[in-house]
């Protein structure tokens, strides 16, 4: 072709000329309109590999393209090649192109091309195409209004869209209201797609807005629309308001179907309203419509949630009730909230009558049963059931493995623990970090450091890539093995591996270095920390030089950090006053407590009951008193066993009338006595004491004895506590004398008709440990008879 030169020629020939190249490229459009209607629309995307139309050909404009595009409007995948095409030989498209080929998309239904091109132009940066998307959306409303083609109303639809998919809330919501704004109306699937990527990106509150706009539109929500905002409102926690919208939605015609009901349900059991899930799976059960397992799992598991286990067992004994039989997801959730309550025999119990009713076991179902013996204890029973399982060729994943290896290394079964990690490699179960870290802090605990090498080797073979919990393991039991400079080079080793050591991992070094006999390499590496802040890992050399028997090293620190203005941990100040207390510090153990009351406000009770007892025997009941009265202040309720305590110590002194007043101030904040509360008030009401107990002022004024041992007894037996040995042992030391020798025999008497025949001292000095550790042995024991009996029955 040839190509002039705009000021060679006169104006009047080039419009002559362009008018010639018009006719041209219609002529070849016609004809290749013609040759490409034989081909396939799959075939004709390979056009844009063709020079046919290529500006190195001809010159091409705004009207000349749009032309082009109208004629091959029958051929839309030769149309959008043609856009494309021209566009990389350097054509500028214009809104009016877009507008062109948009049109023949939106007719022949290319939705998905449409929003191809839709994200060109609104990720396109300013001025790269000359124009922008609200001359794009101006053009179409434009369009519609003076010709309406209902497949241009798609257009608008996927232009909110994109704005959507891309992220770009805003903008969709404005070009949404811009819709209503111009006469037109938007597609509630449009609406929908909206409020429901709303709600996924936590914006609940404008998903609403959406919903409440809908009207303004014209448009009537379908179900969806109520299900989406349903979903909103539980989301924020308006759990009325997602009852009131399922109420509006059938005030407003629009009946609910088992998706609405479903969705409805589990947006509350998922947000704290369980009750109302229920009711509302009441009230569809009541309209007799078919309600399938999953909304009951789903309210079950709601209820589990909130930790009403009798109300997620009553929606089991519904669903078996209404002829509904409770599947094995069903009854996990329930296992998996009865094992988090640490409610092994009703976990037990449960598991077995899902076995007589013949659903069939899973290792999900099993981890939670292990799970619920491993929090009771009962490592001997996850064993067994272990081994019952696995025995019965139910496929047991990593996870079930995991935790049964993690139960044999608490008990140091190492030997065990390896064999069923080998077991589960030639099961084809391959073995993750969680795994090999669990055994090599267990071989550091054996104090086998080398077999703990040789396991994280074997794990560096496997492609494992230790993490940060990993080598907080790895750092902490090098040094408490006594591997001080492996443990400090592991540090160095880790950055290379692109990971940075964490508070965990210095704090864990410092105390590991201390506990392996490592003071001073400790010390030095506490100081070497000073850059990054002494502050963070001072608790940490506290607790190693209480671990090493160095409390006042320990107590020195505390004092220069408290000077200084640092607030170190409770878990520190725990171990100070525990080591404190032992070693009979019991003055700086009352300064450590009063820092505590300054810069907390709250203490522990656990603190204040190891500083009440350290006191205690100490015969310092001044200062005890006045830790207990702290106690009280702070708004900490001392517990029994506090009580106990300081009544104990009241009685060794003959405190009779402290010890009285105390214990009616007990009984006034509703506290129960034990049994032995009441032995300790026996032991100290005893004749031997009462020699040297003085008499006291009543309420009425009026001199009196203290309380007489048999009161105590008689309370004690209205209360139906069963005495123990210590008790008897303190009362028969009462009536041990020849005037009173017939009651001793027959409270010894009383003793051995209830089957306490153990041998027995009397004795003075009382602690309670003894016989409260008989107590729990004998609970524990008929506890373990009870888990076995439910677990063969099951088995059964």
């Amino acid at each position: 072709m040839w190509v002039f030169s705009a000021r060679s020629v006169s104006t009047k020939f080039v419009k002559k000329f362009q008018s010639l190249q018009f006719n041209l490229i219609s002529g070849v459009a016609q004809l290749s309109s013609e040759v490409f209607d034989s081909f396939s629309d799959e075939e004709c995307v390979n056009f844009k590999n063709c020079d046919v139309l290529s500006k190195k050909d001809m010159i091409l404009d705004t009207f000349s393209v749009t032309s082009q595009l109208r004629n091959l409007r029958e051929s839309p995948c030769l149309a959008l090649s043609y856009f494309y095409r021209i566009r990389e030989d350097g054509f500028r498209h214009s809104v009016w192109t877009y507008m062109g080929i948009i049109r023949i998309l939106c007719y022949w239904g290319m939705f998905r091309e449409v929003d191809s091109v839709l994200v060109e132009v609104i990720e396109s940066k300013f001025g790269d195409l000359g124009f922008g998307v609200s001359d794009l959306f101006d053009a179409l409303v434009e369009e519609l209004k003076a010709e309406r083609p209902k497949s241009l109303v798609r257009a608008l639809d996927a232009l909110i869209k994109v704005h959507v998919v891309l992220l770009r809330f805003d903008d969709a919501i404005d070009y949404l209201l811009k819709v209503g704004s111009r006469g037109l109306v938007p597609s509630i699937l449009t609406c929908n797609f909206l409020m429901n990527r709303l709600i996924e990106s936590g914006k609940g509150d404008m998903a609403i807005a959406v919903f409440k706009s809908l009207e303004c539109f014209r448009l009537r929500p379908n179900v969806y629309s109520y299900c989406i905002v349903i979903k909103a409102c539980c989301q924020k926690g308006d759990l009325e308001g997602a009852v009131n919208e399922l109420q509006g939605m059938e005030e407003a015609g629009v009946v609910p179907d088992a998706f609405t009901y479903s969705t409805c349900i589990e947006g509350l059991c998922l947000h704290g309203g369980s009750d109302l899930g229920y009711k509302i799976l009441q009230m569809w059960i009541g309209s007799k419509a078919d309600v399938d397992v999953y909304t009951y799992c789903v309210v079950i598991r709601g209820f589990v949630h909130d930790a009403k286990m009798k109300d997620a067992e009553g929606v089991l004994l519904d669903m078996e009730a209404a002829g509904i039989d409770p599947d094995v997801y069903c009854y996990g959730a329930l296992l998996q909230g009865y094992c988090e309550a640490v409610d092994v025999l009703r976990s037990l119990l449960l598991y077995g009558k899902m076995l007589k009713k013949g659903v069939e076991t899973n290792s999900v179902i099993v981890n939670s049963v292990l799970k619920c013996l491993c929090r009771a204890g009962l490592i001997i029973e996850v064993l067994h059931t272990f081994i019952y399982f696995r025995d019965l060729g139910i496929f047991l994943d990593e996870i079930v493995y995991s935790t049964v290896i993690a139960e044999l290394c608490k008990l140091g079964k190492l030997d065990e623990a390896i064999n069923l990690f080998d077991e589960m490699k030639k099961n084809k179960l391959v073995p993750d970090i969680v795994h090999y870290t669990t055994l090599i802090n267990a071989y550091f605990l054996d104090k086998n450091p080398g077999k703990a090498r040789d396991l994280f080797e074997e794990m560096m073979e496997m492609s494992l890539k230790p993490d940060i919990v990993t080598y907080n393991v790895l750092a902490s039991g090098l040094s408490r093995n006594g591997l001080a400079r492996q443990a400090l080079g592991l540090l160095d080793y880790m950055k290379t591996q692109g990971l940075e050591p964490t508070d965990v991992t210095y704090n864990g070094l410092i105390e590991g270095l201390c506990a392996g006999g490592n003071v001073m390499e400790a010390e030095s590496f506490f100081r070497s920390l000073k850059d990054k802040g002494l502050d963070n890992y001072a608790a940490a050399m506290i607790i190693g030089y209480c671990d090493a028997k160095m409390t006042r090293d320990a107590y020195n620190l505390y004092v220069s950090l408290t000077k200084r203005g640092i607030i170190v941990n409770k878990n520190s100040c725990l171990k100070l006053l525990n080591n404190l207390c032992l070693d009979g510090a019991c003055k700086d153990a009352l300064m450590v407590f009063k820092n505590i009351l300054v810069s907390d406000g709250v203490p522990c009770q656990t603190i204040c009951g190891k500083l009440i007892a350290a006191f205690c025997c100490a015969e310092d009941m001044t200062n005890a008193q006045w830790v207990f009265d702290s106690m009280v202040l702070e708004g900490v309720i001392p517990d029994v066993i506090t009580y106990t305590i300081m009544l104990n110590g009241y009685c060794r002194l003959n405190c009779l009338k402290e010890a009285c007043d105390l214990f009616s101030d007990m009984k006034e904040r509703g506290i129960k006595p034990d049994v032995i509360t009441y032995t300790v008030l026996i032991d100290g009401h005893s004749s031997m004491n009462l020699k040297k107990a003085q008499k006291f002022d009543n309420k009425d004024g009026n001199r009196e004895d203290p309380e007489n041992a048999m009161t105590f007894w008689r309370e004690m037996n209205e209360m139906g506590l069963n005495p123990d040995i210590k008790c008897y042992t303190a009362l028969i030391e009462k009536h041990h004398k020849p005037s009173n020798l017939q009651d001793a025999i027959c409270l010894f008497g009383e003793m051995m008709d209830r089957d306490i025949r153990y041998p027995f001292s009397i004795t003075k000095c009382f602690d309670g440990q003894e016989s409260q550790s008989s107590n729990l042995k004998a609970k524990e024991a008929q506890f373990r008879r009870e888990v076995v009996m439910i677990l063969t029955d099951a088995r059964r």
